[in-house]
């Protein structure tokens, strides 16, 4: 089973006792079903998870692969280069995520400049808006599962762009760590072995992922050594020839020969045709820090943006963390700004009149806090108030100042299960609006700006932000997850802001989550306390216990007087390395 979230304790906030409760003792055992927090508990970070650096330090969801970054670091790449060669390696020993055949965002800080880079996946030249519906009119599962899921991959293409722009070593070297990885072969571990008994019915549907992780009908057991020489052919064929190693030539060819196979749309044009984009990332300030953080196709900077100016006139350090008032104001924000995503925003390149200044303007906050109450606001009325698990993610900062926080997706665990030459495709069409009005394997509810339109880049959560002050980069920032990526980010962000926690308490303290509809608050266990549990339901909201894999996991670096100080999430294992 996946690893219960790392604490020795739980966390308290200012004000409370400080000393250490046990998980068993603090859980509520009068309300069914409820894991509350007791009054004063605390968290204690696993130091496994954290690590440190003076002038520089790398954060992944995977140690080999945070491992390779930091070995990239140290031989004076740039934090671009010690990212390209971080993603490749996920590619070959995070197999849930990490990729080649998916696609993802990065937004990158140097001498005082930002950028944003987009390599989302586009829909193929053949998809249609009504692609997944069936003859009853309901939406099919083909979204998600098999060949006719995958929207043409961005993930080679953008982290080459990456490279061409902010690297130094060369390309080449960048990619010979994952090569090593997947000739010589790494030991699966707790994480990636639950991973696969999850989705163990998904990968035996497809016979090079049942024989690649499920050999003889059984999940790769934690300990044993899986090579991978398909993979290693397509990453020196990467190597040698760049983007044009993957998108065109064999790796191509047998992408296309899959999709005629199975029944897929990507053709060889769609794959010769894809190119990442460089955009101007969002920005926003937030109690006198600047946050930089990805636009459109990405929602994520958006709602970012959008919550901190709701909540800009509230102490929420003064309401307590995780107090009632502070779930309220925060889950109201969400919902409103949850409501503007799900509705008004979509691919930059197909709709056109996306709001974006007025909705992450202070003005438009303060309007929106208005409208919040002190009871529960149904999220059924929320749209009226305007006019008009799977992904990974990395933090790395180097010796020049350089930080860059990058998201990558093949959507859900093992992307559609499907592999072609050693590598798993991407399920990411369900990021469309399959059918507009109706929820999507996340339960998102989206509209029609988010259909599925030829070419076009689906909408995503994923929101890899960067915090910088007058010091330059304070926090790097980003998570997996889904729609809980955007919550995650901003929790952490507020964690360090608002709260104070160092950085490893700031990623693994317990999580909430709303995203307007459903109309219910998800609580990680021992998240909230039995009198604020108590209150919120009196307030009208709808409450939802959850473990804490339905959380995603989120990786982060800390500027401290020392240096560095980061923190991979517990919730998805990982580790962070600097020197």
């Amino acid at each position: 089973m996946i690893r219960r979230v790392a604490f020795a304790a739980l966390l308290v906030v200012a004000g409370c006792k400080k000393h250490a409760v046990s998980p068993e003792k603090s859980a509520s055992k009068d309300l069914a079903g409820d894991h509350v927090r007791a009054d004063d508990a605390k968290v204690t970070a696993d130091p496994q998870f954290a690590g440190a650096g003076k002038t520089e330090l790398v954060v992944s969801e995977a140690p080999l692969a945070t491992k390779v970054g930091q070995q990239v670091l140290a031989a004076g790449g740039t934090a671009a280069d010690a990212a390209v060669a971080t993603a490749f390696a996920l590619a070959v020993v995070h197999p849930t995520a990490g990729n080649v055949a998916g696609g993802g965002f990065a937004v990158v800080y140097k001498d005082g400049k930002s950028a944003a880079l987009d390599f989302r996946e586009t829909a193929p030249a053949a998809a249609t808006d009504t692609m997944y519906i069936g003859p009853d009119g309901k939406a099919s599962k083909d979204s998600v599962i098999g060949d006719r899921a995958s929207g043409v991959p961005g993930s080679v293409a953008g982290l080459y762009a990456l490279h061409e722009k902010y690297g130094k070593k060369p390309w080449k070297d960048l990619v010979a760590p994952a090569i090593a990885l997947a000739r010589d072969g790494f030991a699966v571990d707790t994480f990636v072995n639950a991973a696969i008994v999850r989705r163990k019915d998904l990968l035996a549907g497809n016979a090079a992922s049942a024989a690649m992780w499920l050999p003889g009908g059984k999940p790769r057991a934690v300990g044993e050594v899986v090579k991978q020489p398909d993979l290693q052919r397509v990453l020196e064929r990467i190597a040698e020839h760049g983007p044009d190693g993957f998108y065109k030539g064999e790796t191509a060819q047998a992408i296309v020969d899959e999709m005629k196979r199975g029944g897929g749309l990507i053709t060889a044009d769609d794959l010769a045709g894809y190119k990442a984009e460089w955009r101007e990332p969002i920005t926003f300030d937030y109690r006198g820090k600047h946050v930089i953080t990805m636009p459109p196709p990405s929602s994520g900077g958006v709602v970012l943006a959008m919550t901190a100016n709701i909540v800009r006139n509230q102490d929420l350090g003064k309401l307590g963390w995780h107090s009632a008032a502070h779930v309220h104001w925060i889950v109201e924000a969400w919902r409103r700004a949850y409501a503007v995503r799900n509705a008004l925003l979509g691919d930059p390149a197909f709709v056109k009149d996306m709001p974006i200044a007025k909705l992450i303007s202070p003005e438009e906050g303060d309007k929106l806090a208005a409208t919040i109450t002190d009871k529960a606001t149904p999220s059924k009325s929320v749209p009226a108030l305007f006019d008009g698990l799977h992904t990974t993610n990395l933090c790395i900062v180097d010796g020049s100042g350089m930080a860059i926080a990058m998201t990558t997706t093949l959507n859900l665990s093992f992307g559609n299960g499907v592999t072609v030459s050693g590598f798993l495709l991407n399920d990411e069409m369900d990021d469309f609006s399959v059918k507009p009005g109706e929820p999507n394997t996340f339960a998102l509810v989206q509209g029609q700006l988010n259909k599925i339109e030829p070419g076009k880049r689906m909408l995503s959560s994923m929101t890899p932000t960067i915090v910088t002050d007058a010091g330059g980069v304070e926090l790097v920032v980003g998570a997996q997850g889904g729609p809980t990526i955007i919550t995650s980010v901003w929790q952490v962000m507020s964690n360090v802001i608002d709260f104070g926690m160092p950085v490893a308490e700031a990623v693994a303290a317990p999580r909430i989550h709303h995203q307007h509809l459903p109309d219910l608050v998800r609580l990680e266990y021992e998240s909230v306390t039995r009198d604020a549990d108590k209150a919120l339901r009196a307030m009208g909201y709808k409450i939802e216990w959850k473990e804490p894999h339905n959380f995603g996991a989120a990786n982060a670096i800390v500027r401290v007087p020392a240096g560095w100080q980061g923190a991979a999430d517990p919730r998805g294992g990982g580790a962070a390395a600097g020197d």
